[in-house]
């Protein structure tokens, strides 16, 4: 499979209207953005994996107004890889707020597929950093 501009613009799309729809608590489109067996994987940020659209839909509104939980989600430097299985890779960056309220750097790793809907996302996996990569660990040390 060869990703046209057309496949490129639609999953970037698909990434970006993640933060729409979350931010403004728009819950029941979920299924705009992930095939119903969703796995989500936020054991970085405290919660565990997530399996299917439901769990990842009570999540979000149980979190929605938490002490710190995002209020805004946002993405930038999308990255597709096509993975020969009529599966595409997606690594993304974005901005987002640990469990304390702290705001770091989160990767968000896809796996997304076309079904009968459009592009979809089947995977996620969510890293939170605070640190730059290869740097020293400060946490807890005096500044």
């Amino acid at each position: 499979m060869t990703l046209s501009v057309e496949d490129r613009l639609d999953i970037s799309e698909l990434l970006a209207l993640h933060g729409h729809l979350v931010d403004n608590g728009e819950l029941e489109r979920l299924d705009e953005l992930f095939t119903d067996d969703v796995v989500y994987e936020t054991s970085n940020l405290g919660h565990g994996e997530l399996r299917g659209l439901a769990a990842f839909r009570d999540m979000a509104r149980a979190r929605a107004g938490a002490p710190g939980a995002p209020v805004g989600h946002h993405v930038t430097n999308i990255v597709l890889t096509e993975t020969g299985d009529g599966r595409v890779h997606a690594r993304s960056k974005g901005i987002g707020a640990g469990p304390e309220g702290e705001c770091g750097s989160v990767t968000y790793e896809d796996v997304i597929v076309r079904g009968e809907r459009g592009w979809r996302i089947s995977r996620r996996r969510i890293t939170l950093h605070f640190t730059p990569t290869g740097a020293p660990d400060t946490e807890g040390a005096d500044t």
